[in-house]
């Protein structure tokens, strides 16, 4: 059985540490309390799950910048996603 009452000091040890799921866990829980922040920190600290849940946030609300941030922070998933945004006409018609 799994356990699921990890603190987020473990957690924040283990990421420390080099460990990738503790770090993914650590992004999951801050996308869960809504985070921004330190989503975005741990973007910063290589964390792809992070920069993959900023990017849906980003995406959802069309939020360019935020897209070419989390792009340049190393996440390439959100400079595709700012290229389709950029790509797709404003109103949903070519004229």
């Amino acid at each position: 059985m799994a356990n699921t009452n990890i603190d987020r000091e473990t957690l924040r040890e283990l990421a420390d540490e080099g460990n990738e799921t503790a770090l993914d866990q650590l992004a999951d829980l801050a996308d869960a309390a809504d985070g921004l922040g330190e989503l975005s920190e741990l973007l910063d600290e290589g964390s792809m799950r992070a920069g993959f849940l900023l990017t849906r946030r980003a995406a959802a609300t069309g939020d360019l910048r935020e897209l070419q941030r989390i792009a340049d922070a190393g996440y390439d998933e959100a400079g595709d996603e700012l290229n389709r945004l950029l790509k797709a006409p404003a109103d949903g018609h070519w004229d």
